[in-house]
Protein backbone atom coordinates (compact mmCIF):
# COMPACT_ATOMS: atom_id res chain seq x y z
CA UNK A 1 0.00 0.00 0.00
CA UNK A 2 1.58 3.28 -1.10
CA UNK A 3 1.37 6.51 0.86
CA UNK A 4 -0.52 8.16 -2.01
CA UNK A 5 -3.16 5.42 -2.15
CA UNK A 6 -3.53 5.48 1.61
CA UNK A 7 -3.91 9.25 1.69
CA UNK A 8 -6.57 9.07 -1.00
CA UNK A 9 -8.34 6.38 0.99
CA UNK A 10 -8.23 8.42 4.16
CA UNK A 11 -9.68 11.55 2.60
CA UNK A 12 -12.54 12.97 4.71
CA UNK A 13 -15.76 11.00 4.15
CA UNK A 14 -14.15 8.98 1.33
CA UNK A 15 -16.33 6.05 2.30
CA UNK A 16 -19.36 7.90 3.68
CA UNK A 17 -21.02 8.57 0.31
CA UNK A 18 -20.56 5.31 -1.56
CA UNK A 19 -20.67 3.05 1.49
CA UNK A 20 -17.29 1.46 0.76
CA UNK A 21 -15.00 0.72 3.65
CA UNK A 22 -11.42 2.06 3.58
CA UNK A 23 -8.83 -0.36 2.25
CA UNK A 24 -6.88 -0.13 5.49
CA UNK A 25 -9.76 -1.95 7.25
CA UNK A 26 -8.49 -5.52 7.24
CA UNK A 27 -11.64 -7.24 8.57
CA UNK A 28 -15.11 -6.35 7.21
CA UNK A 29 -17.45 -4.78 9.74
CA UNK A 30 -20.76 -6.43 10.76
CA UNK A 31 -23.65 -5.61 8.47
CA UNK A 32 -26.11 -4.66 11.22
CA UNK A 33 -26.60 -4.36 14.96
CA UNK A 34 -28.41 -6.85 17.12
CA UNK A 35 -31.30 -5.97 19.44
CA UNK A 36 -33.58 -4.77 16.66
CA UNK A 37 -36.28 -3.84 19.16
CA UNK A 38 -34.30 -0.92 20.56
CA UNK A 39 -32.29 0.35 17.56
CA UNK A 40 -33.16 1.27 14.01
CA UNK A 41 -31.10 1.29 10.81
CA UNK A 42 -31.88 4.97 10.27
CA UNK A 43 -28.64 6.90 9.83
CA UNK A 44 -28.22 9.03 12.97
CA UNK A 45 -27.67 12.73 12.57
CA UNK A 46 -25.53 14.82 14.87
CA UNK A 47 -28.39 16.43 16.76
CA UNK A 48 -28.73 17.10 20.47
CA UNK A 49 -29.52 13.53 21.58
CA UNK A 50 -29.95 14.55 25.21
CA UNK A 51 -33.00 16.57 24.23
CA UNK A 52 -34.80 13.27 23.68
CA UNK A 53 -35.06 13.07 27.49
CA UNK A 54 -37.42 16.08 27.29
CA UNK A 55 -35.83 17.71 30.35
CA UNK A 56 -35.24 21.49 30.09
CA UNK A 57 -32.94 21.45 33.12
CA UNK A 58 -30.63 18.92 31.46
CA UNK A 59 -30.70 20.93 28.23
CA UNK A 60 -29.63 24.03 30.14
CA UNK A 61 -26.82 22.22 31.98
CA UNK A 62 -25.40 20.85 28.73
CA UNK A 63 -25.47 24.31 27.11
CA UNK A 64 -23.62 25.86 30.03
CA UNK A 65 -21.11 22.99 30.12
CA UNK A 66 -20.24 23.34 26.43
CA UNK A 67 -19.69 27.05 26.96
CA UNK A 68 -17.71 26.96 30.21
CA UNK A 69 -16.08 23.54 30.70
CA UNK A 70 -12.33 23.99 31.13
CA UNK A 71 -11.30 20.62 29.65
CA UNK A 72 -13.27 21.42 26.51
CA UNK A 73 -11.70 24.88 26.40
CA UNK A 74 -8.22 23.32 26.52
CA UNK A 75 -9.09 20.94 23.68
CA UNK A 76 -10.39 23.91 21.68
CA UNK A 77 -7.12 25.79 22.18
CA UNK A 78 -5.09 22.74 21.10
CA UNK A 79 -7.24 22.55 17.97
CA UNK A 80 -6.58 26.23 17.24
CA UNK A 81 -2.83 25.69 17.76
CA UNK A 82 -2.95 22.83 15.24
CA UNK A 83 -4.77 25.08 12.76
CA UNK A 84 -2.08 27.73 13.13
CA UNK A 85 0.58 25.06 12.61
CA UNK A 86 -1.01 24.27 9.22
CA UNK A 87 -0.81 27.93 8.28
CA UNK A 88 2.81 27.96 9.44
CA UNK A 89 3.62 25.00 7.21
CA UNK A 90 1.89 26.70 4.25
CA UNK A 91 4.08 29.78 4.77
CA UNK A 92 6.99 27.74 3.35
CA UNK A 93 5.39 28.12 -0.09
CA UNK A 94 6.38 31.81 -0.01
CA UNK A 95 9.82 33.40 -0.10
CA UNK A 96 11.56 34.61 3.03
CA UNK A 97 12.70 38.23 2.82
CA UNK A 98 15.06 39.87 5.32
CA UNK A 99 16.00 43.55 5.49
CA UNK A 100 19.26 44.69 7.01
CA UNK A 101 21.60 47.67 7.29
CA UNK A 102 25.20 47.90 8.40
CA UNK A 103 28.23 50.02 8.89
CA UNK A 104 31.81 48.78 8.80
CA UNK A 105 35.04 50.69 9.47
CA UNK A 106 38.26 48.99 8.42
CA UNK A 107 41.90 49.95 8.62
CA UNK A 108 44.99 48.61 6.89
CA UNK A 109 48.59 49.80 7.01
CA UNK A 110 48.06 52.72 4.75
CA UNK A 111 44.37 53.45 4.62
CA UNK A 112 41.20 53.66 6.60
CA UNK A 113 37.79 53.09 5.02
CA UNK A 114 34.10 53.27 5.93
CA UNK A 115 31.44 51.10 4.36
CA UNK A 116 27.70 51.78 4.62
CA UNK A 117 25.16 49.25 3.36
CA UNK A 118 21.41 48.68 3.31
CA UNK A 119 19.43 46.06 1.43
CA UNK A 120 17.12 43.09 1.33
CA UNK A 121 17.84 39.37 1.11
CA UNK A 122 15.44 36.77 -0.27
CA UNK A 123 15.49 33.00 0.10
CA UNK A 124 12.85 30.82 -1.54
CA UNK A 125 12.69 27.03 -1.54
CA UNK A 126 10.73 26.03 -4.65
CA UNK A 127 8.46 23.05 -4.03
CA UNK A 128 9.44 21.23 -7.21
CA UNK A 129 9.34 17.74 -5.71
CA UNK A 130 6.49 18.26 -3.21
CA UNK A 131 8.41 18.19 0.07
CA UNK A 132 6.62 21.26 1.41
CA UNK A 133 3.28 19.80 0.30
CA UNK A 134 4.03 16.64 2.29
CA UNK A 135 4.84 18.73 5.35
CA UNK A 136 1.54 20.62 4.96
CA UNK A 137 -0.34 17.32 4.71
CA UNK A 138 1.36 16.15 7.89
CA UNK A 139 0.21 19.27 9.75
CA UNK A 140 -3.29 18.88 8.35
CA UNK A 141 -3.45 15.37 9.76
CA UNK A 142 -2.41 16.82 13.12
CA UNK A 143 -5.29 19.28 12.80
CA UNK A 144 -7.70 16.42 12.09
CA UNK A 145 -6.42 14.64 15.18
CA UNK A 146 -7.03 17.77 17.27
CA UNK A 147 -10.54 18.11 15.88
CA UNK A 148 -11.25 14.48 16.74
CA UNK A 149 -9.86 15.06 20.24
CA UNK A 150 -12.11 18.09 20.66
CA UNK A 151 -15.15 16.16 19.47
CA UNK A 152 -14.29 13.31 21.83
CA UNK A 153 -13.93 15.76 24.71
CA UNK A 154 -17.37 17.20 23.92
CA UNK A 155 -18.98 13.76 23.77
CA UNK A 156 -17.45 12.83 27.12
CA UNK A 157 -18.50 16.14 28.64
CA UNK A 158 -22.13 15.83 27.54
CA UNK A 159 -22.29 12.21 28.67
CA UNK A 160 -20.75 13.11 32.06
CA UNK A 161 -23.20 15.95 32.58
CA UNK A 162 -26.11 13.65 31.71
CA UNK A 163 -24.73 10.92 34.00
CA UNK A 164 -24.34 13.18 37.03
CA UNK A 165 -27.72 14.77 36.38
CA UNK A 166 -29.38 11.34 36.27
CA UNK A 167 -27.60 10.33 39.47
CA UNK A 168 -28.83 13.56 41.05
CA UNK A 169 -32.43 12.87 40.04
CA UNK A 170 -32.06 9.25 41.19
CA UNK A 171 -30.91 10.38 44.64
CA UNK A 172 -33.87 12.77 44.74
CA UNK A 173 -36.22 9.92 43.82
CA UNK A 174 -34.73 7.64 46.47
CA UNK A 175 -35.08 10.42 49.01
CA UNK A 176 -38.72 10.83 48.04
CA UNK A 177 -39.26 7.06 48.35
CA UNK A 178 -37.72 7.10 51.82
CA UNK A 179 -39.96 9.95 52.95
CA UNK A 180 -43.08 8.34 51.47
CA UNK A 181 -42.34 5.10 53.31
CA UNK A 182 -41.58 6.96 56.51
CA UNK A 183 -45.11 8.35 56.36
CA UNK A 184 -46.49 4.84 55.88
CA UNK A 185 -44.26 3.44 58.62
CA UNK A 186 -45.34 6.21 61.00
CA UNK A 187 -48.98 5.21 60.44
CA UNK A 188 -48.10 1.59 61.20
CA UNK A 189 -46.28 2.71 64.35
CA UNK A 190 -49.38 4.55 65.52
CA UNK A 191 -51.47 1.41 64.92
CA UNK A 192 -49.12 -0.71 67.05
CA UNK A 193 -49.11 1.91 69.82
CA UNK A 194 -52.93 2.01 69.82
CA UNK A 195 -53.18 -1.78 69.92
CA UNK A 196 -50.57 -1.92 72.69
CA UNK A 197 -52.47 0.65 74.76
CA UNK A 198 -55.61 -1.43 74.24
CA UNK A 199 -53.77 -4.48 75.56
CA UNK A 200 -54.12 -6.37 72.30
CA UNK A 201 -50.39 -6.75 71.57
CA UNK A 202 -47.13 -6.63 73.44
CA UNK A 203 -44.66 -3.75 73.41
CA UNK A 204 -42.50 -5.84 71.07
CA UNK A 205 -44.71 -4.81 68.16
CA UNK A 206 -44.14 -1.14 69.00
CA UNK A 207 -40.36 -1.65 69.23
CA UNK A 208 -40.30 -3.44 65.89
CA UNK A 209 -42.33 -0.67 64.25
CA UNK A 210 -39.94 1.96 65.62
CA UNK A 211 -36.96 -0.01 64.31
CA UNK A 212 -38.35 -0.12 60.80
CA UNK A 213 -39.13 3.61 60.92
CA UNK A 214 -35.67 4.44 62.29
CA UNK A 215 -33.84 2.34 59.70
CA UNK A 216 -35.60 4.23 56.92
CA UNK A 217 -34.86 7.55 58.60
CA UNK A 218 -31.10 6.93 58.74
CA UNK A 219 -30.95 6.67 54.93
CA UNK A 220 -32.03 10.31 54.57
CA UNK A 221 -28.70 11.97 55.59
CA UNK A 222 -26.79 9.65 53.24
CA UNK A 223 -29.05 10.53 50.32
CA UNK A 224 -28.84 14.24 51.11
CA UNK A 225 -25.03 13.99 51.16
CA UNK A 226 -25.16 12.19 47.80
CA UNK A 227 -27.19 15.06 46.37
CA UNK A 228 -24.61 17.59 47.55
CA UNK A 229 -21.66 15.60 46.22
CA UNK A 230 -23.28 14.99 42.84
CA UNK A 231 -24.16 18.68 42.57
CA UNK A 232 -20.53 19.57 43.30
CA UNK A 233 -19.28 17.27 40.54
CA UNK A 234 -21.77 18.85 38.13
CA UNK A 235 -20.55 22.31 39.10
CA UNK A 236 -16.96 21.41 38.17
CA UNK A 237 -18.12 20.17 34.76
CA UNK A 238 -19.87 23.51 34.26
CA UNK A 239 -16.75 25.48 35.21
CA UNK A 240 -18.04 26.55 38.61
CA UNK A 241 -17.02 25.94 42.20
CA UNK A 242 -19.06 23.49 44.27
CA UNK A 243 -21.81 25.31 46.11
CA UNK A 244 -22.44 27.78 43.27
CA UNK A 245 -24.80 25.52 41.34
CA UNK A 246 -28.42 24.80 42.19
CA UNK A 247 -30.89 22.58 40.38
CA UNK A 248 -34.64 23.07 40.76
CA UNK A 249 -36.53 20.09 42.10
CA UNK A 250 -38.38 18.12 39.47
CA UNK A 251 -42.08 17.55 40.04
CA UNK A 252 -42.52 14.41 42.15
CA UNK A 253 -38.81 13.64 41.61
CA UNK A 254 -39.64 12.01 38.29
CA UNK A 255 -36.74 10.52 36.35
CA UNK A 256 -36.50 11.33 32.62
CA UNK A 257 -37.92 8.88 30.10
CA UNK A 258 -35.57 6.01 29.30
CA UNK A 259 -37.52 3.92 26.78
CA UNK A 260 -36.16 5.09 23.40
CA UNK A 261 -35.71 3.65 19.93
CA UNK A 262 -32.15 4.63 19.00
CA UNK A 263 -31.34 5.64 15.39
CA UNK A 264 -28.02 3.78 15.36
CA UNK A 265 -27.62 3.24 11.64
CA UNK A 266 -25.28 0.36 10.76
CA UNK A 267 -21.88 -0.46 12.30
CA UNK A 268 -20.07 1.16 9.34
CA UNK A 269 -21.57 4.52 10.37
CA UNK A 270 -19.18 4.49 13.33
CA UNK A 271 -16.35 5.23 10.87
CA UNK A 272 -17.62 8.77 10.40
CA UNK A 273 -19.08 9.35 13.88
CA UNK A 274 -16.67 8.02 16.49
CA UNK A 275 -13.93 10.55 17.40
CA UNK A 276 -11.48 7.82 18.39
CA UNK A 277 -11.80 6.27 14.93
CA UNK A 278 -11.37 9.69 13.32
CA UNK A 279 -8.29 10.30 15.44
CA UNK A 280 -6.79 6.92 14.53
CA UNK A 281 -7.54 7.68 10.88
CA UNK A 282 -5.86 11.09 11.10
CA UNK A 283 -2.86 9.51 12.81
CA UNK A 284 -2.62 7.03 9.97
CA UNK A 285 -2.80 9.83 7.42
CA UNK A 286 -0.01 11.59 9.31
CA UNK A 287 2.17 8.48 9.09
CA UNK A 288 1.51 8.30 5.36
CA UNK A 289 2.53 11.95 5.02
CA UNK A 290 5.73 11.21 6.94
CA UNK A 291 6.54 8.52 4.37
CA UNK A 292 6.10 11.15 1.68
CA UNK A 293 8.45 13.52 3.51
CA UNK A 294 11.03 10.77 4.02
CA UNK A 295 10.91 9.92 0.30
CA UNK A 296 11.36 13.55 -0.67
CA UNK A 297 14.60 13.66 1.33
CA UNK A 298 16.18 11.50 -1.39
CA UNK A 299 15.48 14.22 -3.98
CA UNK A 300 17.38 17.46 -4.56
CA UNK A 301 16.30 20.78 -3.10
CA UNK A 302 15.97 23.77 -5.40
CA UNK A 303 16.07 27.23 -3.89
CA UNK A 304 16.30 30.73 -5.26
CA UNK A 305 18.48 33.22 -3.37
CA UNK A 306 18.86 36.90 -4.10
CA UNK A 307 19.95 40.20 -2.60
CA UNK A 308 19.29 43.80 -3.54
CA UNK A 309 20.54 46.97 -1.88
CA UNK A 310 22.97 49.85 -1.73
CA UNK A 311 26.60 49.96 -0.62
CA UNK A 312 28.87 53.00 -0.39
CA UNK A 313 31.91 54.27 1.45
CA UNK A 314 30.05 57.48 2.28
CA UNK A 315 26.64 57.73 3.89
CA UNK A 316 25.63 60.65 1.67
CA UNK A 317 26.18 58.63 -1.49
CA UNK A 318 24.47 55.49 -0.21
CA UNK A 319 21.45 55.83 -2.50
CA UNK A 320 23.27 56.98 -5.64
CA UNK A 321 22.86 54.89 -8.72
CA UNK A 322 26.48 53.74 -8.63
CA UNK A 323 26.00 52.27 -5.15
CA UNK A 324 23.17 49.96 -6.21
CA UNK A 325 24.03 46.25 -5.92
CA UNK A 326 22.17 43.01 -6.51
CA UNK A 327 22.71 39.30 -6.91
CA UNK A 328 20.35 36.48 -7.82
CA UNK A 329 20.81 32.82 -8.57
CA UNK A 330 19.29 29.39 -8.07
CA UNK A 331 20.85 26.80 -5.77
CA UNK A 332 20.48 23.06 -6.27
CA UNK A 333 21.50 20.91 -3.32
CA UNK A 334 21.41 17.12 -3.29
CA UNK A 335 22.59 14.91 -0.49
CA UNK A 336 24.16 11.85 -2.11
CA UNK A 337 25.23 9.98 1.03
CA UNK A 338 24.34 10.42 4.70
CA UNK A 339 25.39 7.13 6.22
CA UNK A 340 22.07 5.47 5.23
CA UNK A 341 20.19 7.80 7.60
CA UNK A 342 17.47 8.59 5.06
CA UNK A 343 17.01 4.91 4.22
CA UNK A 344 16.41 4.04 7.84
CA UNK A 345 14.15 7.06 8.33
CA UNK A 346 11.97 5.88 5.43
CA UNK A 347 11.87 2.33 6.81
CA UNK A 348 10.92 3.71 10.22
CA UNK A 349 8.10 5.78 8.69
CA UNK A 350 6.75 2.70 6.92
CA UNK A 351 6.79 0.66 10.13
CA UNK A 352 4.97 3.48 11.91
CA UNK A 353 2.30 3.42 9.21
CA UNK A 354 1.87 -0.36 9.56
CA UNK A 355 1.51 0.11 13.33
CA UNK A 356 -1.02 2.85 12.63
CA UNK A 357 -3.03 0.48 10.42
CA UNK A 358 -3.06 -2.08 13.23
CA UNK A 359 -4.16 0.59 15.70
CA UNK A 360 -6.89 1.77 13.33
CA UNK A 361 -8.30 -1.74 12.96
CA UNK A 362 -8.15 -2.32 16.73
CA UNK A 363 -9.92 0.99 17.34
CA UNK A 364 -12.72 0.08 14.93
CA UNK A 365 -13.17 -3.36 16.48
CA UNK A 366 -13.20 -1.88 19.98
CA UNK A 367 -15.81 0.67 18.92
CA UNK A 368 -18.09 -2.03 17.55
CA UNK A 369 -17.64 -4.04 20.75
CA UNK A 370 -18.48 -1.03 22.92
CA UNK A 371 -21.69 -0.34 21.03
CA UNK A 372 -22.66 -4.03 21.17
CA UNK A 373 -22.05 -4.13 24.91
CA UNK A 374 -24.02 -0.92 25.43
CA UNK A 375 -26.93 -2.33 23.40
CA UNK A 376 -26.89 -5.48 25.54
CA UNK A 377 -26.74 -3.45 28.78
CA UNK A 378 -29.57 -1.15 27.67
CA UNK A 379 -31.78 -4.05 26.60
CA UNK A 380 -31.17 -5.81 29.92
CA UNK A 381 -31.86 -2.59 31.84
CA UNK A 382 -35.23 -2.15 30.16
CA UNK A 383 -36.25 -5.72 30.96
CA UNK A 384 -35.09 -5.23 34.54
CA UNK A 385 -37.33 -2.16 34.93
CA UNK A 386 -40.30 -4.13 33.65
CA UNK A 387 -39.70 -6.95 36.12
CA UNK A 388 -39.02 -4.60 39.02
CA UNK A 389 -42.32 -2.85 38.34
CA UNK A 390 -44.17 -6.15 38.67
CA UNK A 391 -42.32 -7.05 41.87
CA UNK A 392 -43.07 -3.62 43.37
CA UNK A 393 -46.76 -4.00 42.69
CA UNK A 394 -46.75 -7.44 44.33
CA UNK A 395 -44.83 -6.18 47.37
CA UNK A 396 -47.24 -3.28 47.82
CA UNK A 397 -50.19 -5.69 47.73
CA UNK A 398 -48.44 -7.98 50.22
CA UNK A 399 -47.95 -5.06 52.62
CA UNK A 400 -51.62 -4.06 52.34
CA UNK A 401 -52.75 -7.62 53.05
CA UNK A 402 -50.38 -7.97 56.02
CA UNK A 403 -51.80 -4.78 57.59
CA UNK A 404 -55.39 -5.99 57.14
CA UNK A 405 -54.63 -9.35 58.72
CA UNK A 406 -52.64 -7.78 61.55
CA UNK A 407 -55.38 -5.31 62.49
CA UNK A 408 -57.83 -8.22 62.49
CA UNK A 409 -55.53 -10.21 64.74
CA UNK A 410 -55.06 -12.93 62.13
CA UNK A 411 -51.26 -12.67 61.73
CA UNK A 412 -48.27 -11.57 63.82
CA UNK A 413 -46.62 -8.19 63.39
CA UNK A 414 -43.46 -9.78 61.94
CA UNK A 415 -45.40 -10.30 58.71
CA UNK A 416 -46.03 -6.55 58.59
CA UNK A 417 -42.36 -5.80 59.29
CA UNK A 418 -41.18 -8.10 56.52
CA UNK A 419 -43.74 -6.69 54.10
CA UNK A 420 -42.71 -3.12 54.95
CA UNK A 421 -39.03 -3.84 54.36
CA UNK A 422 -39.74 -5.72 51.12
CA UNK A 423 -41.92 -2.89 49.82
CA UNK A 424 -39.27 -0.27 50.59
CA UNK A 425 -36.52 -2.37 49.02
CA UNK A 426 -38.59 -2.99 45.91
CA UNK A 427 -39.37 0.72 45.54
CA UNK A 428 -35.67 1.54 45.81
CA UNK A 429 -34.77 -1.26 43.41
CA UNK A 430 -37.21 0.08 40.82
CA UNK A 431 -35.78 3.60 41.14
CA UNK A 432 -32.23 2.23 40.76
CA UNK A 433 -33.29 0.12 37.78
CA UNK A 434 -34.81 3.17 36.08
CA UNK A 435 -31.65 5.16 36.79
CA UNK A 436 -29.51 2.32 35.40
CA UNK A 437 -31.64 2.22 32.26
CA UNK A 438 -31.05 5.95 31.77
CA UNK A 439 -27.32 5.57 32.37
CA UNK A 440 -27.19 2.65 29.92
CA UNK A 441 -28.95 4.86 27.35
CA UNK A 442 -26.43 7.66 27.89
CA UNK A 443 -23.57 5.18 27.46
CA UNK A 444 -25.16 3.93 24.24
CA UNK A 445 -25.44 7.45 22.83
CA UNK A 446 -21.83 8.05 23.85
CA UNK A 447 -20.64 4.81 22.22
CA UNK A 448 -22.38 5.77 18.98
CA UNK A 449 -20.27 8.93 18.95
CA UNK A 450 -23.00 11.43 18.17
CA UNK A 451 -22.67 15.08 19.11
CA UNK A 452 -23.39 18.34 17.29
CA UNK A 453 -20.59 20.44 15.82
CA UNK A 454 -20.01 23.52 17.94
Amino acid sequence: MTAGVLLATLAPNAYADDGEEPICLRTPMPEKWGYEGIVSDIIPDDTEWWQSFDDPVLDSLVSVGIERNLNLAQASRRMEAARLAVLGAKSSYFPQIDIGAGYTRSRSRATEADQFSIGAKMSWEIDVFGKISSQVRSKKSDLQMSRAEYRGAMISLIADIATYYINYRLAQRQLEVAREHMESEDKVLKITEARHEAGLVSKLDVAQAKTVYGNTMVTVPRLEASLTQTLGALAILLGEYPGQLSIPDSQNATLPSFNHIIPAGIPADLLRRRPDIAEAEATLAGYAAQIGIAKKDFLPTLSLDGTVGFSSEKAGKLFNGDSFTYSVGPTLSWTLFDGLGRKYALAQAREQMEAGIDNYNLTVMTAVEEVSNCLSAYSAAIRTVELESIVLADSKEAFSLSIDQYTQGLSPFTNVVNAQIDWLNCANSLAVAQGNALLALVNLYKALGGTPDK
